[in-house]
């Protein structure tokens, strides 16, 4: 099953044709800045991830240097996070609906915000993220 996915003015629109990870969500604080909340990722094999209209996705580093995030210059969404494994995370809100995906887990938990309740949707909530999936 294909999913396509897009920012908000369809600068940038891709479809993933390889599997989805289900949905963990990341409570880290540089999520936090750059999504203004929690931030909702998956991935895929970057060679199933092909673009249609990529002419406003910029690729910004992150502070640590290690890895980059892609948004649309044109309407300032976020979609990609790229740490140069394997699989490409994905902004789980700019895919089209329905996905199949389901919620995985809370990650980074220890860093979440000091607003942010404890959720209760029974899923696993980690400190940090050792999976490298």
């Amino acid at each position: 099953m294909s999913v396509t996915g897009r920012c908000s003015c369809s600068a940038v629109k891709f479809t993933v044709s390889g599997p989805l990870r289900d949905v963990a969500y990341c409570h880290c604080s540089e999520c936090r800045r750059w999504h203004g909340g929690t931030g909702h990722w998956t991935n895929a094999p970057r060679e199933t991830v092909t673009f249609q209209a990529d002419a406003g996705l910029k690729w910004v580093p992150t502070p640590n240097g290690k890895s980059k995030r892609g948004f649309c210059k044109e309407c300032g969404s976020s979609l990609f996070y790229d740490d140069a494994r394997p699989k490409l995370s994905i902004c789980a809100g700019v895919l089209d609906q329905p996905t199949g995906l389901k919620s995985l887990a809370h990650i980074y938990w220890a860093s979440r915000a000091d607003y942010e309740a404890t959720p209760n949707d029974g899923l696993p909530m980690h400190d940090e993220w050792a999976k490298k999936s």
